[in-house]
């Protein structure tokens, strides 16, 4: 193997640079985590959910650049690796084969120099015109590291921008360098066995399937590598001609005892590390920083545990306490309850002469005194103070951290602790989390994480309702429901681990560093999601109060709490007026929880755990159950739903008989 620096000559390598008529889209490729979407934000002005931690962007994002207001820019999801291996990669992957495509922003992490470099030598083969932000280099200049950004343009060939994409720094010179893109120089020739292999794979695809703007030889080496989105194109363009170049795969495949695929791997990652050992430098004693220092305490095997039990008890301090205990006071029993409700009520009986109207607004289950009081006064306070914690945790790097506390535990129900990461933005948004399952790497897993957050991952809202409700009670009374809850999740899971066929994929993640959140990315996220909430969930609020009014109107509701009785009554110990909030629950877990938080006054610690454990574990909100349907079929996800339901009044029931025994 030789190491090449130069342009390239090969003309094969220059065929995107070169085509007829110029590409009108520009796409951010790069690691997970390396700051694409912030960078997409200042270049579009769009907003995409930026977290700190990997898996966040799991689709194309596309927006219209400040500049070029003809072109389009894609935010594409982050990619461990080329070949493709998981579905985040492979819509990467997709989007290079389809987009029509003018420049590639690879974003790298100036931390991270090898690691960058070693995507870069697979995307310099693709041929494509290329630019490189080197982001991050705060962080970078923090540890020590220093990278000569002309001395790595000249090796690649490419513009080098260094950008801190949270600042904004380096953004102007990175557009202004956009029109000097071109098709990076190779960063290395493999030994002349592959590399015959490689002309011989490429020539086929030239003659029989030549794509408009990758070069031919760097799809031959992702077919080398087997990347099933490459395969499925050629299958698609080749016609017949396919079982050729299928036949020379297999070929090129029995050269040397080790696979093929890996010595590629192994050849470009030699090379990244010769060329970032040329171009950076690490000062002596710089790489510990506190930010390190913490970062490998929340994974320690010890000291992980405890660290993790102190975030919770501050989170559930500034929810539990301040959130659903002083703010939701102040609101709903000062504001609302001493002065907006009477006022409005007033003023509806004064106005509104037919009485099914003014009960309508004003009743038992009025639009106004439960639906938006419920959403204003309950559970608005709640949530934004569960995203303003949430936002802090996921933007100073922690979240990605569970993944690894997480992968011993999630080894026995035969996930990685990278199923974590949909699991804790189910904590955000069960509908969205589960579209981030995307990021795992096989159906088994997917279907395993799916199934878990559908049944025992509360949603922000929800759980903001928990925090509240059992919070007020005591400390004691929300550890029982989190031990219990999790009790069932891992049960659960390995029941499923065991019963659904395949093997564990063992954790491989990124971990993004420690950091001090950035107060304007919290506070945009926690703008961003409470801006959700108002548009998205009041007006379900509000339909469910209007479903409860009708049901209570036409007489079914008291029908359907007298035929509920026996089992919410009798195995669960909760009051009649419970079957309202499981009914309730069939629209949002949120609102049936807000339903339990209303009758806090008339439970007990026992009836409370049992209710906020059943209403957890109850059927997701409608929204998840069509996203269920969209990822997993409409079968799997009636089936889950018909596991779901008896779970969560058996282990209610059994908790209720349990706990009654102790209090």
């Amino acid at each position: 193997m030789s190491h090449r620096h130069n342009s390239p000559s090969d003309p094969a390598m220059t065929l995107a640079a070169t085509a007829a008529s110029p590409a009108r889209t520009f796409a951010l490729v790069g690691h997970p985590n390396v700051g694409k979407s912030v960078l997409f934000h200042r270049l579009t002005g769009t907003y995409v959910n930026v977290s700190n931690y990997p898996g966040t962007t799991v689709e194309v994002a596309r927006a219209t650049p400040r500049f070029d207001r003809e072109a389009s820019l894609l935010d594409t999801p982050g990619v461990l690796a080329l070949p493709s291996r998981s579905d985040d990669e492979r819509a990467t992957m997709r989007a290079l084969l389809q987009e029509d495509m003018r420049t590639l922003i690879q974003v790298g992490d100036a931390k991270n120099l090898r690691r960058t470099l070693n995507l870069t030598a697979l995307l310099a083969e693709l041929g494509v015109p290329m630019v490189m932000a080197l982001n991050m280099t705060d962080e970078a200049s923090a540890r020590g590291v220093t990278v000569d950004s002309a001395a790595l343009a000249e090796a690649l060939g490419v513009p080098v921008v260094a950008t801190v994409a949270t600042g904004g720094e380096g953004v102007a010179p990175l557009t202004d360098a956009l029109p000097r893109a071109c098709a990076p120089a190779p960063l290395l020739r493999y030994d002349a066995d592959t590399e015959a292999a490689i002309e011989r794979i490429a020539a086929l695809i030239t003659a029989h399937a030549p794509h408009p703007r990758l070069a031919a030889r760097g799809l031959a080496i992702l077919l080398l590598g087997h990347d099933s989105e490459v395969v499925r194109w050629i299958d698609e363009h080749a016609g017949d001609k396919a079982a050729l170049i299928h036949q020379a795969l297999i070929a090129a495949s029995n050269i040397g005892k080790e696979p093929l695929a890996a010595r590629l791997a192994r050849e470009r990652g030699r090379a990244a590390e010769a060329l970032a050992r040329t171009v950076s430098h690490q000062a002596a004693g710089k790489e510990r920083t506190l930010s390190l220092l913490v970062g490998q305490l929340a994974v320690h095997p010890l000291w992980g545990w405890p660290m993790l039990l102190g975030v919770l008890f501050l989170v559930y301090l500034f929810v539990g306490d301040f959130g659903a205990g002083t703010l939701v006071g102040l609101l709903e029993e000062d504001f609302f309850g001493g002065v907006l409700n009477p006022a409005f009520t007033e003023f509806v009986q004064q106005h509104i002469s037919a009485p099914w109207l003014a009960d309508l607004l004003v009743g038992e289950y009025g639009l106004w005194t439960m639906g938006m009081t419920y959403a204003l006064a309950l559970i608005l306070p709640i949530v934004t103070t569960f995203f303003l914690a949430f936002g802090v945790l996921e933007d100073s790097g922690y979240f990605s951290r569970l993944s690894v506390i997480a992968n011993r535990s999630f080894a026995a129900i035969g996930l990685n602790g990278r199923a974590v990461l949909p699991m804790v933005l189910g904590l955000g948004c069960v509908t969205m989390a589960t579209l981030t399952t995307r990021i795992l790497h096989t159906p088994r897993e997917r279907l395993i994480t799916t199934f878990l957050m559908a049944l025992a991952i509360p949603c922000s809202a929800q759980l903001g309702v928990v925090l509240g409700l059992l919070g007020g009670i005591s400390l004691g009374a929300l550890t029982i429901w989190g031990i219990t809850i999790a009790c069932v999740l891992l049960f659960t899971g390995w029941l499923a681990g065991k019963l659904v066929k395949g093997r564990r994929i063992p954790l491989v993640t990124e971990l993004p560093p420690m950091r001090m959140p950035v107060l304007g990315n919290v506070l945009k996220k926690t703008g961003g999601r409470l801006k959700w909430y108002l548009i998205e969930v009041i007006p379900l609020f509000l339909i469910g109060t209007f479903i409860m009014f009708v049901l209570d109107r036409l007489g079914i509701l008291p029908w359907i709490i007298k035929a509920g009785e026996p089992v919410v009554t009798g195995w669960l110990g909760l009051p009649p007026e419970a079957s309202a909030a499981f009914v309730m629950g069939f629209l949002r877990r949120d609102f049936g929880a807000t339903g339990l938080f209303a009758l806090s006054h008339e439970l007990s610690m026992v009836q409370a755990v049992v209710g906020m454990v059943t209403i957890t574990l109850f059927v997701p909100c409608i929204a998840s159950v069509m996203m269920i349907v969209k990822e997993q079929g409409l079968r799997t996800a009636a089936l889950m739903l018909a596991m779901i339901m008896p779970t969560a009044f058996l282990i209610g029931g059994i908790l209720n008989h349990v706990l009654r025994l102790f209090f």
